[in-house]
């Protein structure tokens, strides 16, 4: 009988790791640039779609007889309020509508109409963006953060201040805390000539919520705007503050500090049910977001879905008991490097 074949096994290339090692510094932040190219046609259609049902849902609420479905549709309008902010910030991080004239024209209107003037809220988010986790980088663009020793030397205006700053109700109230104080009349009472758009986007959300009451009376400002702005604006504060507020976080040395460690130690994924990952424009892939702000808000989570460094991220979420959580948190240790609460910190300092 001739003899049988020998079957031969291909060699395994001695210089492949069966367990590659994770990326990490520019080759991580180098594998998030494929999802930072826009789909510019998905851009015009979450603008419109966007839009359009904000604009069908507040008109709703303004002409409904019933003042139940009122408020259901105003609440309902706050959340797709809350994803037209969403299609602005990513525009003014150059994500979104490069080059676009008209959309730049509507997404700064949006932004007015925001209280949120384009050029302070950039340049005061990219500063929080080059010093997110820092100490010094944390009282300019995002809620300030003191370390025990910062808070055993305070005076107590100081440690009133910063008592009131990381306070519930300043989140729970951002329409006039976050939005109209800090947003906009601070930075025009300290220098009107230079932060004149500040002043303007007072007076644009003056204006909208004035002609609504000429049209249709003090309700139909209240449901058709004031209500769902408020409401949209306290959503995005709380998620704003929670993303970088979270137990597990970590705050980083200059020496320490780099995008990718910034990102995947002091962002947060807050997961959410389809229907509110959609209303707020998947900002809740906020390490993914940290590590590339140029990535559309619509590929934040096929570039984590894609990139295994991305998918063991610290989590947070919306419900009550990670809420509470999250609010407690108040005052960095060195030493034990963790946020402590107001008790624990006044028993360290």
């Amino acid at each position: 009988m001739p003899n049988a074949p020998v079957l031969e096994l291909p060699a395994v290339a001695a210089d492949v790791p069966s367990n590659p090692s994770p990326r990490t510094g520019s080759e991580l932040i180098a594998a998030t640039r494929p999802f930072a190219r826009e789909i510019r046609f998905l851009s015009w259609f979450h603008l419109c779609s966007t839009l359009a049902i904000i604009i069908a849902l507040l008109t709703t609420a303004a002409l409904m007889p019933w003042w139940q479905l009122r408020l259901l549709f105003s609440v309902l309008g706050a959340g797709v309020m809350v994803r037209g902010f969403i299609l602005f910030h990513d525009y003014m991080h150059g994500a979104i509508f490069r080059k676009s004239k008209v959309a730049g024209a509507i997404l700064r209107v949006y932004g007015l109409i925001f209280m949120t003037p384009p050029k302070y809220w950039r340049d005061t988010h990219n500063f929080h963006h080059a010093n997110v986790s820092t100490i010094e980088g944390s009282s300019t663009g995002s809620f300030p953060i003191m370390t025990v020793e910062m808070y055993r030397k305070a005076t107590r205006m100081q440690r009133f201040h910063y008592h009131v700053a990381r306070h519930p109700l300043t989140y729970l109230f951002a329409y006039i805390t976050v939005f109209f104080f800090s947003n906009a009349l601070e930075p025009f009472l300290r220098n009107p000539v230079k932060s004149w758009h500040t002043g303007l986007a007072i007076l644009v959300h003056g204006g909208l919520i004035s002609l609504l009451w000429w049209a249709g009376g003090p309700m139909t400002a209240f449901y058709a705007f004031v209500l769902p702005y408020a409401l949209a604006s306290a959503l995005g504060a709380y998620m704003f503050y929670a993303q970088h507020n979270f137990q597990g976080m970590k705050m980083l040395r200059p020496e320490e500090w780099s995008v990718p460690e910034a990102s995947l130690k002091c962002s947060s994924w807050m997961k959410l049910n389809p229907l509110l990952d959609w209303m707020t424009g998947s900002i809740g892939f906020h390490h993914v977001h940290h590590l590339n702000a140029t990535i559309p808000f619509y590929r934040l989570k096929e570039a984590m879905n894609s990139i295994p460094e991305l998918q063991n991220p610290p989590i947070t979420t919306l419900n009550p008991l990670d809420v509470w959580r999250c609010l407690r948190l108040k005052v960095w240790d060195e030493k034990q490097q963790r946020m402590l609460t107001f008790r624990e910190a006044r028993r360290a300092a």
